[in-house]
């Protein structure tokens, strides 16, 4: 099945809950691998006991190294990217799995859909977006709550990608050479993947509607500050640019047909068919234009 890689930064209470819902909530059995960062909050005692699969540095080693080394102990054909944060709801597995039989091929990127009460999604007309307040921690969780009302959070499916939960065959992770550790410690590394994926060739990026995960929102960052979130987000757009000389945005809007609109909003649309080259059209110029004065300013300046 799944081998799920899970990095976590003393995290250990939205761990426990992620684990839990992934044996409790699975059709399947599937192969839990958690990087530990640092595990000074019991994080080490709780695998261990429970005799989970793990890797461990005694430091925050970043979210591309943490998948990277846990990815070593994957056992199954498929890799799943998590977050600590996350609540897997009932049939998550199930229903990528079934997308996985009908692609029929290695060659895809799938994500299930991330739900919470913090994170704001702005979808398509005549849909609704997937917010529900089921508790913004782990002591105002309420499960049941959530669990009542799966079927009228589910939505439909979507081009492009949540990237967390994503789903990428073994010999895809490996070909593109797992996430990329310039984005050290996290920020930008997502959509790194996804153009890695694109240069490969793959064209099927696909977001599961029905397949939910209830996300906490960002729980490591926000307990580091605002501005780390902030910071790293900026850091690895620049990163990126220098890197593929187009910005995070550009990609998501023009090759993936998702990402944010001129109000900072993410749009997601009806998924149709594979993606295909973007369309050169003038606004795509006029915002590749832009894109190369931020790449060449990044040059001039030597940004590393």
């Amino acid at each position: 099945m799944f081998s799920i890689l899970i990095p976590s930064y003393n995290n250990i209470e939205y761990l426990k809950i992620c684990i839990d819902s992934i044996n409790k909530n699975s059709k399947f059995k599937h192969q839990i691998i958690v990087h530990i960062n640092e595990g000074t909050d019991g994080t080490l005692e709780y695998i261990k006991e429970n005799k989970f699969d793990y890797t461990y540095s005694n430091y925050n080693i970043g979210m591309p190294k943490a998948l990277n080394t846990a990815s070593k102990l994957a056992k199954f054909d498929y890799i799943l990217i998590s977050h600590d944060d996350f609540y897997y709801c009932p049939d998550w597995d199930n229903l990528l799995m079934n997308e996985v039989k009908l692609i029929d091929h290695k060659n895809f990127y799938l994500s299930g859909t991330m739900v919470g009460a913090v994170d704001k999604i702005n979808l398509e007309k005549n849909s609704f977006p997937p917010i529900f307040n089921a508790g913004i921690d782990h002591e105002k969780f309420d499960e049941n709550k959530l669990i009542n009302n799966i079927e009228n959070i589910k939505i439909f499916n979507f081009q492009g990608t949540t990237k967390c939960p994503g789903l990428v065959h073994k010999d895809v992770w490996n070909k593109v050479g797992g996430w990329s550790e310039e984005f050290f410690p996290t920020g930008g590394d997502d959509s790194d993947f996804a153009m890695k994926l694109w240069k490969n060739n793959i064209r099927i990026f696909k977001g599961i509607g029905n397949s939910l995960v209830y996300h906490f929102g960002s729980i490591t960052t926000r307990k580091k500050g605002e501005n780390l979130f902030t910071y790293n987000g900026s850091r690895g757009n620049k990163i990126f640019i220098k890197k593929w000389k187009i910005s995070i945005n550009f990609f998501e809007k023009f090759y993936l047909n998702s990402g944010l609109n001129k109000k900072n909003e993410f749009i997601f649309n009806k998924y149709k068919s594979p993606l295909k080259e973007p369309i050169k059209s003038f606004e795509y110029f006029r915002n590749l234009i832009a894109d190369r004065l931020k790449y060449y300013y990044l040059v001039i300046i030597n940004f590393k």
